[in-house]
């Protein structure tokens, strides 16, 4: 138990590293929501608010009949193993049902000391057996898709926009989607995560990967007891991790920094680190140094999926705040999702949907037959396109479709007819071939820093973002005449984005909206090679379509439009971070006032600050002294804009980086 800003963690992920660790990427995808929508904030205020309400009038000790809540799972699979059985599916609701009840077999592990405080949340779910339709549903939708790895930065596997499936109303379904692998930036390997109480209906719900769903079939150990999704529904329903996010996660604990964080639960034991693995009782740390010691075994520690199995109080009545009069999830409490559709009779939904390899003009559909079912009816269209063409009474599981349009995305569906009943829809997407575009050189291939073409200097050159997942990277080396560097992306057919590298290390940015002509800025670069990388913004692309690129040397700096000379942002490594300086920045959020901490062990006598805005332009600048071997203080007067900014210190060859917020 500590203390936390509220609106501190949004959506909570879960990593996998080489060591079979969990770890956590939420505070990039937080940010990310509450940079795009300023309703998140106030919206996580009001249910604090309500939760102390409940808690005020008993919470945990309320009088409360057992919660029942449709589920729909999205299965997004890119082959036959990701595409997991319904019986996977099943063994993972089991194990919800069980963990959310109190009925898990290894409950009686816990501890004597804890047994106390192990409870039950009441709450179950059911796989939907009515869709939003009002139609008979198995509340498993299968989608084949191209990508093979999703991103928890992005949101892409929620919207058939982006290569994924939109979700269910969130007022009525917890939407899980299971995808092929995530990631999360440049972090692979992701879990899962999940997006808290308060975030936008359409992304509302929960992600994980195949590999850490249920207890059999592509469930790998040490993540194959179905725990993952219990820790992620544990953050749905507005569970904090139970160390409070204050941590280093460096194997020590520093009192004044690591101990006070909060999961705004007073049950669970102040603690300072994450944990891993399988810890042996009693565990102590820094935060609870006398036995017991923390709570290792709780949903909302890192530990294995065989070595946590339980909830307090205080966690459950923070869930059922959100069911009481007036929660934000109360709807789901009067959701006729777990009622079949009168009548009795049903259908089944087919399943395995493929379109083979298309053309730039046809595919060939394919899905499951379906027992019982005497003919289906298919549906297609654009991706952008609101109404469906229909094909229907087919007797057969396949269709050629003709007359398409190249290098487009299409939308389809079908639903079986039984002899008393229709099926729900199953829905996948799939993208034609491109056409041979008017391009000088399209560069491919080019997708990666490593394959990157070189371009000549001062000269324009044409490419193409052939799809949703195509990035073009350029490269080309400054002169020591010629060190100062321009590069401009215009004729954009949709919102590009561009960004430029020194190395593997990124310099700068140029995000704007639509088809606005992007363009970056680089004074006094160091001699070496810099690369370009071009891409869609949320997957846009243009099969038919050229940008142009130019990037341009010279040996006078670069001004901007006020006739001020840019930015430099030279010999800031953002992606290097060592272990012999530490730095806090508070209050986090702030007004633009910031207090920084710096534990310098580098024996400089000197730190350079720098923060620079989500464009990575720099907006402050300055030289401070510290001591060599200790702990200095230095004040930061901020007059920026709201948002996100990056807190950069350097000692010696050690750097360090921290976001922050600003809030005025």
């Amino acid at each position: 138990m500590k203390k936390l800003l509220l609106a501190s963690i949004l959506a909570m992920g879960s990593l996998a590293n080489a060591n079979a660790q969990r770890s956590c990427a939420a505070h990039t995808h937080l940010h990310q929501l509450e940079a795009i929508d300023p309703t998140v904030a106030p919206n996580r205020n009001a249910i604090e608010e309500h939760t102390n309400s409940f808690l005020a009038k008993g919470g945990y000790g309320h009088t409360r009949a057992v919660v029942t809540i449709p589920v729909v799972v999205h299965v997004l699979y890119n082959n036959t193993t990701s595409n997991i059985s319904d019986a996977q599916i099943n063994s993972q609701m089991a194990v919800l049902n069980a963990d959310f009840s109190k009925t898990n077999a290894d409950i009686v592990n816990v501890p004597t000391a804890f047994q106390s405080l192990a409870a039950n949340p009441d709450i179950q779910f059911c796989l939907a057996k009515r869709d939003p339709n009002g139609a008979a549903t198995t509340g498993i939708t299968r989608t084949a898709v191209t990508k093979s790895v999703f991103d928890a930065d992005t949101d892409d596997c929620k919207s058939t926009a982006t290569g994924g499936v939109n979700a269910w109303p969130a007022s009525s379904y917890l939407n899980i989607w299971i995808v092929p692998s995530l990631k999360a930036g440049t972090l692979t390997g992701i879990l899962g995560y999940a997006q808290f109480p308060g975030g936008p209906a359409a992304t509302d719900g929960i992600v994980f990967a195949h590999m850490y769903t249920g207890t059999t079939g592509t469930a790998q150990a040490p993540f194959n007891k179905g725990r993952t999704a219990t820790h992620e529904v544990g953050h749905w329903l507005n569970c904090y991790h139970i160390w409070g996010d204050d941590d280093n996660d460096n194997g020590s604990c520093t009192a004044s920094s690591e101990c006070t964080g909060s999961d705004l639960v007073g049950d669970t034991p102040n603690q300072c680190e994450r944990n891993y693995g399988c810890p042996t009782f009693p565990r102590t740390d820094g935060c609870t140094p006398a036995s017991p010691g923390v709570m290792y075994m709780n949903y909302m520690d890192y530990t294995d999926d065989a070595c946590m199995y339980m909830f307090t109080p205080g966690q459950v009545s923070r869930m059922q705040a959100l069911f009481a009069t007036g929660g934000s999830k109360a709807s789901l409490k009067t959701s006729l999702g777990c009622v079949a559709p009168t009548g009795g009779a049903t259908c089944g939904i087919s399943a395995s949907l493929s379109a083979g390899t298309p053309t730039q003009t046809s595919a060939t559909l394919s899905w499951g037959a379906v027992s019982g079912a005497t003919n289906y009816t298919l549906q297609y269209k654009t991706s952008s396109a609101t109404t469906y063409t229909t094909i229907g009474s087919l007797t057969s599981t396949t269709y050629n479709l003709t007359g398409l349009t190249a290098g487009t995305t299409y939308n389809w569906q079908v639903s079986a007819t039984c002899a008393t009943a229709t099926s729900a829809y199953a829905t996948a997407s799939f993208n034609t071939a491109s056409t041979t575009p008017s391009c000088s050189d399209i560069y491919e291939a080019n997708n990666t820093r490593t394959a990157g073409k070189t371009i000549a200097v001062n000269t324009n050159i044409t490419g193409i973002i052939s799809s949703s997942t195509d990035q073009d990277w350029f490269k080309f080396t400054n002169t020591t005449t010629n060190k100062n560097i321009k590069v401009d992306l215009t004729n954009l057919p949709l919102d590009y984005d561009l960004e430029l590298y020194r190395g593997s290390a990124k310099v700068g940015t140029s995000a704007l909206g639509s088809t606005s002509a992007e363009q970056i800025k680089y004074n006094n670069g160091s001699v070496t090679t810099y690369y370009v990388k071009v891409f869609g913004y949320n997957g846009a692309f243009n099969t038919t379509s050229c940008y142009t690129l130019r990037a341009s040397l010279s040996a006078t700096a670069w001004r901007n439009g006020a006739g001020e000379v840019e930015e430099v942002t030279e010999n800031i490594n953002l992606d290097k971070i060592q272990r012999n300086l530490d730095v806090q920045a508070y209050p986090n959020p702030s007004n633009g006032n910031i207090t920084l901490e710096i534990l310098n062990l580098t024996n400089a006598t000197e730190a350079n600050i720098s923060i620079v805005d989500i464009t990575g332009k720099v907006v402050y600048q300055s030289t401070a002294a510290v001591n060599a071997t200790g702990v200095s203080t230095q004040n930061v007067n901020l007059n920026v804009a709201n948002g996100m900014y990056q807190v950069l210190v350097r000692c010696g060859d050690a750097v360090h980086q921290q976001k922050i917020i600003v809030q005025q």
